[in-house]
């Protein structure tokens, strides 16, 4: 495994050098050596599926950032929402044998 990635740019003649590190090196490595044994049609299928990925618009840190809190909109205060939910609420009774 090379310890570099070397990418040449259309328009120029310089080369860009991308350096990975030991973890990002044995990920690659990895991978691999898992798809030695696929066919060349699942090969082709996962490149494609690699290059679409390459091509999605990234979310930005703030988007990521504030979806992982799982907090939603609402007009109402929050003693109405604690109260909504509370009442939402249904407990069942069961009695246990011991």
């Amino acid at each position: 495994m090379r310890c570099c990635l070397k990418v040449h740019k259309k328009k120029s003649s310089l080369l860009t050098v991308i350096k990975m590190d030991y973890t990002d090196k044995q990920i690659v490595e990895t991978y691999a050596n898992m798809f030695e044994g696929l066919s060349s049609s699942i090969k082709v299928e996962l490149i494609e599926r690699l290059s679409k990925s390459l091509k999605v618009e990234t979310a930005t840190k703030d988007e990521v950032f504030y979806k992982s809190f799982g907090a939603f909109a609402s007009e109402k205060s929050a003693e109405e929402i604690i109260k909504d939910l509370r009442s939402a609420r249904k407990f069942k009774q069961r009695k246990t044998k011991l």
